[in-house]
């Protein structure tokens, strides 16, 4: 029993050792600070995944065409704790993101600031990354 236990715990460390990392990016990696952005639109769907949240919103633009965005956000733990809840960004909710483009000039951004209709703002974004504005 022993032997089998410890040719088991052997062979977790080494599919553990081989298997690929997922590595965590800091901001400057994806994001870029020269490109602030500030989008209106309406939540499509919120994903509470770890490392990052996203919020995923369809912005209207002027010519009517409608663009989907991902928008970054901080751990879902750490929107909690400022005040986010499971129910704060329901589908069909309008709301203003702050933040900042992609560098590769995709539809994504890295989420600073979220403003509800009713004026509430709630930080989104994640301690730590570099980002401007962030707030500790």
């Amino acid at each position: 029993m022993r032997t089998t236990l410890v040719a088991l715990c052997a062979a977790l460390a080494f599919v553990a050792s081989v298997a690929p990392a997922r590595g965590h990016h800091s901001f400057a990696a994806e994001f870029d600070a020269n490109k602030p952005i500030k989008l209106r639109g309406t939540v499509v769907k919120m994903e509470w995944i770890n490392p990052h949240t996203w919020i995923h919103i369809e912005v209207k633009q002027p010519n009517g065409r409608v663009e989907a965005w991902a928008i970054e956000g901080g751990p879902p733990n750490a929107l909690f704790r400022r005040g986010f809840t499971r129910d704060s960004l329901p589908n069909g909710v309008e709301i203003v993101v702050e933040g900042f483009q992609a560098k590769d000039g995709s539809r994504k951004a890295n989420g600073r600031d979220v403003t509800f209709s009713d004026g509430r703002r709630l930080f989104l974004g994640s301690s730590g990354t570099g980002a401007p504005g962030e707030r500790r």
